[in-house]
Order: C-alpha cells, then sequence, then structure tokens
C-alpha cells in the first residue's frame, strides 16, 4: 500500500455512458482528468459494458444506445453507426475516441475494492489488474493477505494502491452484478445454468435443448438467435410480455419508467425492472417471432428435476432442458461501498438528483432515474454542477 495516498478532488469509479458523461461535463468546468480527478475502470478497454456482450448482438436489436454529450464534436453518432457490425466493437470504438479526444486520461484495468470515510475526504483502495512479473510479486510478499472487513478479497499479485478524494462519482453499472432468482432444485440440475453475462455464441447450445428465463430483451434476442441452432426451446417469464405496438419506445414509455425508477430511488428502495416500467416495443423481426410461434412465453416453472423443469398445479407438464439461460437481470453494483453504509433497509440506496441522501460526498451516476437504457448522460451536467458548486 502507498504510505501517502494520491489526492485529487474527485473520482470516477467506471469508464461506461454515465461515467463518461460526468468527465465530459467535469473537463467543461475546466478540472484536469489526472490531476483534478481520476477515472478508474475495471474493463481492459474502453466500451463499458458493452465491450462484454455477444458479438452476434447489433445496434437497434437491444435497447437504444444514447450519444454521449459532446459526441456530436467527434461527427460520431450512434444513430448514424454502422449496424452491420457487432455493437460491442462500435461503442467500444466511439468511447475510445471519446476518450482520447477529451483527453479523459481513464486508468485502466482497476478494480475498486472498497470505498471508506478517511475523516472529510474518502479514501478509494483499488488494484492494479495489469499483468505482473512473477519474480516483482514474489518480492513485494503480495501473496496470502488477509481480506478486511467489506472489502473484496485481493487478486492474487495485484498492486495495491489507494486514492484520497473530496468527492466520489459511482457509474460502475449492473453488469458486474447479475441477478438469478432461486428456484428448487437448481443445485441437483443435470445441464448448465447461464446467465446473460455468460452469453458468447448460439453455436454453444448447437442440437440442446435450451430453456430461457425472462421478459426483457435480452431473453427475446436468446430466443431468435437460438431458434435454428437448438434442438429445443421453451421461453419462461414470470409475468406476462407487455408488448407495445411500436418500432421503439415512445417518450410516454420512457417517461414512466424513469418516474418509476425516480421514486424507488428516493425511497431506498431495490429498484423496479427497466422492462415493467417501458415495456417491449414489436420490432419487425420480434412480430414475425411472434407470428410463427417462437416468442410466446410460458409461465414460470416451479422446480427443476435432473434434466427438465417442472410445472406444478395447472400448468402442470415439463420440458428438457440441457441448459438454462437465465436473462433474470442485474442489480446496481454497489459492494465497495458497503463501508459507507448508503443501502437503506428496504434494499437500496436513497438517491434524488443523482447524489446520496446520507453522504452529500457520494454521487451515484447512472443509477435508478440516470440509468444507461434511459438516459444516463443526463445525469453528467447536473452532476458535475453539484460538485462544483461544493469545491
Amino acid at each position: 500500500m502507498n504510505t501517502s495516498p494520491e489526492r485529487v478532488k474527485v473520482v470516477v469509479i467506471g469508464a461506461g455512458q454515465a461515467g463518461l458523461s460526468v468527465a465530459y461535463y467535469l473537463r467543461r468546468f475546466e478540472l484536469v482528468a489526472g490531476q483534478d480527478f481520476v477515472m478508474l475502470d475495471r474493463a481492459p478497454g474502453p466500451g463499458g459494458a458493452w465491450q462484454h456482450r455477444w458479438s452476434s448482438l447489433r445496434l437497434g436489436t437491444a435497447h437504444r444506445v444514447n450519444d454521449l454529450p459532446g459526441l456530436a464534436e467527434l461527427g460520431l453518432s450512434f444513430d448514424t453507426a454502422d449496424r452491420a457490425l457487432p455493437a460491442k466493437d462500435v461503442v467500444a470504438d466511439y468511447y475510445g475516441r471519446f476518450e482520447e479526444h477529451f483527453d479523459l486520461q481513464v486508468r485502466r484495468p482497476m478494480n475498486v475494492r472498497s470505498v471508506s470515510n478517511e475523516g472529510v475526504d474518502l479514501l478509494v483502495r483499488y488494484e492494479d489488474l495489469s499483468p505482473q512479473p512473477v519474480e516483482e510479486l514474489k518480492t513485494r510478499g503480495l501473496f496470502g493477505r488477509r481480506r478486511k472487513t467489506f472489502e473484496a478479497p485481493q487478486t492474487v499479485g495485484a498492486p495495491q494502491l489507494e486514492l484520497s478524494t473530496q468527492f466520489l462519482v459511482n457509474a460502475t453499472g449492473t453488469w458486474g452484478s447479475p441477478f438469478v432468482p432461486f428456484y428448487p432444485g437448481m443445485g441437483e440440475f443435470a445441464g448448465r445454468h447461464l446467465h446473460t453475462s455468460d452469453f458468447s455464441s448460439a453455436e454453444d447450445f448447437r442440437d440442446q435443448h435450451v430453456v430461457v428465463v425472462g421478459g426483457g430483451t435480452s431473453a427475446i434476442g436468446f430466443m431468435l438467435e437460438l431458434e435454428d441452432v437448438a434442438a429445443g426451446l421453451t421461453w419462461v417469464s414470470r409475468r406476462p410480455i407487455d408488448w407495445i405496438d411500436r418500432q421503439e419506445l415512445d417518450l410516454e414509455g420512457a417517461s414512466a419508467a424513469v418516474a418509476m425508477q425516480d421514486e424507488a430511488a428516493r425511497s431506498g428502495r431495490a429498484l423496479p425492472s427497466i422492462v415493467s416500467g417501458t415495456g417491449v416495443p414489436k420490432s419487425r423481426r420480434i412480430a414475425a417471432g411472434i407470428e410463427r410461434g417462437l416468442l410466446v412465453a410460458r409461465p414460470m416453472f416451479d422446480r427443476i428435476e435432473g434434466d427438465r423443469i417442472v410445472w406444478d398445479g395447472e400448468q402442470q407438464g415439463t420440458a428438457r432442458a440441457d441448459a438454462i439461460i437465465w436473462a433474470t437481470g442485474f442489480r446496481p453494483e454497489l459492494r465497495h461501498l458497503a463501508p459507507l453504509k448508503l443501502r437503506e433497509k428496504a434494499g437500496g440506496v436513497m438517491v434524488g438528483q443523482g447524489a446520496a441522501w446520507s453522504d452529500p460526498r457520494v454521487f451515484l451516476a447512472g443509477y435508478g432515474p440516470q440509468a444507461s437504457t434511459i438516459g444516463a448522460s443526463r445525469a453528467g451536467r447536473m452532476i458535475a454542477r453539484q460538485i462544483m458548486a461544493m469545491l
């Protein structure tokens, strides 16, 4: 550990849409990246969570990717991006160019382990995940250290670093915190459990019987991709699918989702599903899938038994399963903030206008009504202005 932590005015954790938006406005307010504020990102390269998505995913087949503020200055827009290329590659390219153009000096791959109080400041403990020579690891004696309270276990051999800061912007999103609900028999399932975050290619399921769980765009995308690959497909959802007879979401639907997220965030409750507030638009591809009987969701099964899922009661029956894909969403990744005790008994963090109500030094960008799928960029200016007013 450094004996004297580097000190800056602001630390931004995460370089996805929300983090980059905040950083852009901090630069507009003439803060200097690398001196006044530091961005830490766990990923190996630019692109936020998009860089981890499967290669067959294209722009326009999932939630809309909103332009970053200032992206037009580079002559770029996701509305005119090449939709024949993998979305992960397009987003990584655009974000990388954005970081370079505005000189954001993102430090990566850096994994934040904890944020704790240090008097009037906050202490950010993180680790450098860059490859380290074995000889250097032994010299530093980094093997076998015990974890500290509230901190994630150290990555073996990773240099442990510290930053002291006046303000923290947490923009870690949700990709690192997948949610899988519990159902009886999960532990005895003879096949494979996978989450959306584990999906790589439809070919991995060639000639298998696959169950897709979830009622959002990811589940629908998996069904469409697996249709001509899997030996059998079963789609189940915990709630009826709210189909919308439009190609894309309208402003009314988006506003409803924002209102639901905002109300939950302000009250400190766990955040609701975005899809529950927006519904699922029927694109031409989706409408065709419904018409041919592919996109018809069955009610959620009651249990898993060996190599099959089982419905009890009125929905009695079984379906074979070699693999279950849990497209059941994500939760905000906030474990590193545990020492600050921001989480309420209701399961969430009380957040208003992007700021944690219990600690005015902490801002949560992309959380609740600022989630990336419904406009994380709008939070950037709001958060940056509040920080500048308190510096």
